[in-house]
């Protein structure tokens, strides 16, 4: 798995090596989108479930399962209680293709979703009270739950966008570095897979063992992958001293990939709670060890890089714990203790998945973009989000459930119905999401509306055009904290550099052709990005002082000048507001020169006018003195 990208040649590499990698890439994807796809069927057709949970030792801890009381739940009717235990040795999958082969394989671990009509042959242990007995449940139609539906729609829609970005990152950028952040990603993703599962249970016990033993091995080298990631983000290099740990890789990925798969053993009859919580905590092992070093790489790096990685580490902070935290609360019962018999609703796990989401949506940004903007502006928006999704929804949704109970009694609608409703109520929110992020962004980039304001007001009070273009480069560097700053001029076809500019000492360019493909986008007198190709070809400052944003200053006819900006001197990239706020002040800017222009232009006329009127009365005085006293003379009218 460990594949080692050839050199690249143009914007792709060349070679049987890189074909082959990208054979390797659509499979593992489609096997990737396999399992969360189907999903979203469930949609219009909600999964059964027998109603009992039992963890991997065949602990029966919970006979309710997703169903509105215990008396609803086929298995507290079918005899089963709290505190019951499965018969491993007697439900063992030897053979395989039996139908209590496959009822272990449902029950046990947390598997709570199957086939409706799903039959279930169980065996429970002896205990004091009861001998052994068989006990044979048909799985129900789970209670259908806008809420449920609601979350589970976001959480598939997010998982098929995070594979497909993680996927899409290494075919335009194949290294150890994309590979491992997509290994990883295939299998930890908030996507759900229990139609998937439940069709391999439901014709083919044998074809879901193989799934079960493949994701085990997926995971261990998913979790090695993403400890690659971390000592190679974001720019897909490390330094010597981590490469020790990076030659180890493979090992671990093979000791968990036989964790993980040990934890299977209790369908040959052993109890594997203990088994399966190692191998879950591991995940939270990995995480802390992706986490260290990712911070103790942070000196590593130039400030550009750095930012880069700090988005990397939100992200680990914000999606590693919420992951782990909904794995070990469906897949074990470690938590239960915590929960004294009131369970809190399945949704929480899904709205947990999808909170990792954020990691796979900042690690995709950090490797993408060569600069990125402060990481404070998407945590705020975030923190929005997850405010408007959560808080109002843990605290409603019995009510919501109940409102949606009633109104069934009255009104008769399909189910496509309820989930269009659910629809429209995800667009309320996602337009909340944005009136409260852009109150939000006021609330902390009201230093950049003042500098707007300040800049604004020197720039109309300016009396010559050199005023405006130190407004443009040191007033602007001086108030966002930029690295470069420079102003190029009009001149008969070409923009040439003026003597206001900010880090651009050791530049080659004097001018920019204004047909150069660097420029390409200068009709639209909009601030367009400028990328790294064109800024070395025309010999522009290098490293941190490089620009990569211009900012045309002119009108619809004539652009007179062009603003070149680099990054914040920290490394970060240019936000909305900041970019707003110098589109802003390149149009103050271009009124003022063209004012400036039209009173130069009138004085000029002044002054020639003047002149003209001079040379009219001198020609008449020697016109006259020449020529007799009774002869008329027409006076010179010039024209201009």
């Amino acid at each position: 798995m460990w594949l080692k990208q050839p050199a690249r040649v143009g914007p792709y590499a060349r070679g049987p090596t890189h074909r082959a990698g990208r054979i390797l890439l659509l499979v593992i994807t489609v096997w990737a989108l396999a399992m969360v796809v189907p999903d979203l069927y469930r949609l219009v057709r909600p999964l059964g479930s027998f109603g009992f949970y039992a963890n991997n030792d065949g602990l029966i801890t919970d006979v309710r399962g997703p169903f509105a009381d215990k008396a609803s739940s086929p298995a507290f009717q079918a005899g089963l209680r709290p505190g019951d235990r499965l018969d491993l040795a007697r439900m063992r999958c030897i053979p395989l293709r039996t139908v209590r082969c496959a009822s272990a394989m449902a029950a046990l671990g947390g598997m709570r979703l199957v086939s409706n009509d799903q039959r279930a042959e169980l065996t429970l242990a002896a205990s004091s009270e009861t001998p052994v007995r068989d006990v044979t449940i048909l799985a129900a139609t789970r209670p259908y739950s806008w809420w449920a539906s609601a979350v589970l729609l976001l959480d598939q829609l997010a998982a098929i966008l995070v594979v497909l970005g993680a996927a899409w990152l290494v075919w335009t950028r194949p290294g150890l570095m994309t590979w491992g952040f997509f290994l990883y990603v295939i299998w930890f993703n908030p996507g759900q897979s229990a139609q998937y599962y439940a069709l391999l249970l439901q014709y083919s016990p044998v074809a879901l063992l193989t799934q079960n033993l493949l994701g085990a091995v997926a995971q261990g080298i998913g979790a090695a992958g993403f400890i690659a990631f971390a000592l190679r983000a974001p720019t897909n290099a490390t330094a010597p001293r981590w490469r020790t740990i990076e030659k180890a890789l493979p090992v671990i990925a093979v000791l968990l990939a036989v964790l993980l798969s040990s934890s299977y053993a209790n369908l040959l009859g052993y109890p594997t709670e203990t088994v399966t919580r190692v191998g879950v905590l591991s995940g939270l092992a990995v995480a802390a060890s992706a986490l260290f070093i990712l911070l103790a790489r942070r000196d590593e790096l130039p400030p550009q890089d750095y930012q880069r990685l700090r988005w990397v580490i939100w992200g680990c902070l914000i999606g590693l714990p919420a992951l782990v935290i909904a794995d070990a609360a469906t897949g074990t019962t470690l938590f239960d203790g915590l929960w004294q018999g009131n369970p809190p609703p399945e949704q929480l796990w899904g709205l947990l998945y999808l909170v990792n989401g954020v990691l796979c949506l900042f690690v995709s940004e950090a490797i993408r973009r060569p600069y990125v903007v402060t990481v404070g502006i998407p945590l705020r928006r975030v923190t929005v989000l997850g405010l408007l999704l959560s808080l109002p929804t843990l605290l409603l949704h019995e009510q919501i459930d109940h409102v949606r109970e009633e109104l069934s009694h009255d009104v008769s609608l399909p189910a496509w119905a309820w989930i269009a409703l659910a629809a429209v109520i995800l667009f309320l929110v996602s337009r909340a999401h944005e009136i409260m992020t852009h109150a939000v962004d006021w609330l902390f980039n009201r230093r950049i509306a003042a500098a707007a304001e300040g800049l604004g007001n020197a720039i109309l009070n300016a009396k010559i055009p050199a005023d405006i273009e130190s407004q443009l480069v040191h007033g602007v560097r001086g108030a966002l904290g930029l690295a470069s700053a420079s102003v190029f001029r009009e001149d008969g076809g070409l923009f040439r550099r003026s003597a206001a500019d900010h880090a651009w000492d050791g530049a080659a360019t004097q001018t920019i052709d204004a047909d150069d493909a660097m420029i390409k986008h200068l009709h639209a007198r909009r601030p367009f990005n400028l990328d790294h190709e064109a800024a070395v070809r025309n010999h522009l400052p290098e490293g941190l002082m490089r620009p990569i944003l211009a900012v045309p200053i002119g009108d619809r006819l004539r652009c007179l000048a062009l603003a070149l900006y680099g990054p914040h001197a920290s490394g970060t990239d240019l936000n909305h507001d900041e970019r707003i706020m110098l589109a802003y002040l390149a149009e103050l800017a271009a009124s003022v020169l063209m004012k400036l222009d039209h009173d130069e232009l009138c004085r000029r006329i002044a002054v020639l006018e003047r002149e003209l009127r001079d040379v009219d009365a001198k020609l008449g005085r020697v016109r006259r003195r020449s020529t007799g006293p009774s002869e008329q003379v027409e006076p010179f009218s010039p024209r201009l």
